[in-house]
């Protein structure tokens, strides 16, 4: 059962990020901006000038009171025990923000926006020092690599996932989500496929740096590793009965979590498939459609039934949720030592689900 965080907000919540020190930051619809305790207690609060929505926060890991919000085209940074107060903005992009990435050096930050670029500004100097542009439509989530400070991946509703260098201007890397699976199919397209398309709207990288997620609106789950200059699907299943609107690797592990517009949250671990294909590195000419039933179930509590196994090939969910409502943001983080969920959704409430077995 969650607990909801109340009082914060008074319109649907879009976006949610935590420090290392357990203060959590949540942006709303119409420009609002709250700060949360780790008791679920609103610290503070700030409505932007021009209401635009708040879509991306992001804390400073190595100054957990700086915060980053991006709000219509502008970037504001922020003290988060004065939110009335901008310590600084940035008006760098020309249309709507849709994601901010810091990279690991805190150096760069990456925003993502409507028109399908990505302006990579430099925190130190204060100006963009590359200007992203190959995504064709909105570019809806960009995610620098940890470990990796010059290399980022991006996702966008062009059904495009690409892989970056900061060296060069062009992509290293492109895939079209829509016509891997079309050319891996035997036949024709269902009327569900044409009814669905592969809109990428949430990219999310593991710690490790090489394994990244991507959450596409035909309702399947992603699951890539990066191999020098280019990249490899490692998996590919289908999590969601509508479209995946938030993919989220939790800290230090595989531990996957996805949200759709299904209103379910669910838990995968792709541990078991990174290593199997970590022990087999032969190259592979063709994806293999996933065997079925090799997968055994771990503890935990899940809903998984044969259909499952079925679905989703090799890997089966540790944990399903049924939120009801369609999720805008998932993040997993630690709050007072225990590993919880924390949900925005269509509502003006926060739900935190603990995760205490995993």
């Amino acid at each position: 059962m969650a607990v909801k965080w109340t009082g914060g907000h008074s319109s649907p919540v879009l976006c949610l990020n935590a420090s290392k020190e357990g203060l959590l930051a949540s942006g709303a619809e119409g420009g609002d901006l709250t700060a949360w305790g780790e008791d679920g207690t609103p610290l503070g609060h700030t409505r932007f000038q021009g209401a635009d929505d708040v879509t991306s926060v992001l804390f400073s890991p190595s100054c957990p009171t700086k915060l980053y919000a991006s709000h219509g085209e502008t970037i504001s940074v922020l003290d988060v025990r004065s939110l009335k107060d901008s310590l600084d903005h940035f008006h760098v992009n020309e249309e709507e923000i849709n994601c901010l990435s810091l990279n690991q050096t805190e150096n760069l930050l990456a925003s993502a926006d409507d028109s399908g670029a990505i302006k990579i500004l430099d925190l130190e100097n204060k100006k963009v020092i590359r200007s992203l542009k190959r995504h064709s439509n909105i570019c809806s989530s960009v995610a620098f690599r940890p470990q990796r400070p010059q290399s980022l991946v991006s996702c966008g509703l062009d059904m495009q996932v690409m892989l970056w260098s900061l060296q060069k201007a062009r992509p290293l890397w492109i895939t079209n989500l829509q016509e891997d699976e079309t050319e891996e199919m035997e036949g024709p397209q269902s009327p569900g496929q044409l009814l669905n398309p592969a809109l990428a709207h949430s990219i999310s990288v593991a710690s490790c740096g090489n394994i990244f997620s991507c959450g596409a609106e035909d309702g399947k789950v992603r699951i890539f590793r990066v191999m020098g200059v280019k990249c490899e699907q490692e998996l590919g299943f289908k999590g969601h009965t509508l479209g995946v609107s938030q993919v989220c690797f939790l800290p230090e592990s595989y531990l996957l979590l996805t949200g759709g517009n299904d209103g379910k949250i669910t838990l995968w671990d792709a541990n078991s498939e990174v290593e199997k294909k970590q022990k087999s590195p032969t190259k592979r000419t063709h994806r293999k459609k996933p065997k079925r039933g090799t997968c055994t179930k771990q503890g935990g509590k899940t809903n998984a039934s044969v259909t499952d196994e079925e679905e989703h090939g090799n890997i089966l969910p540790k944990l399903n949720i049924d939120h009801g409502e369609k999720v805008n943001w998932l993040l997993g983080t630690k709050i007072k030592g225990h590993q919880n969920i924390l949900v925005a959704d269509q509502t003006s409430c926060i739900s935190v689900y603990p995760l205490n077995e995993f």
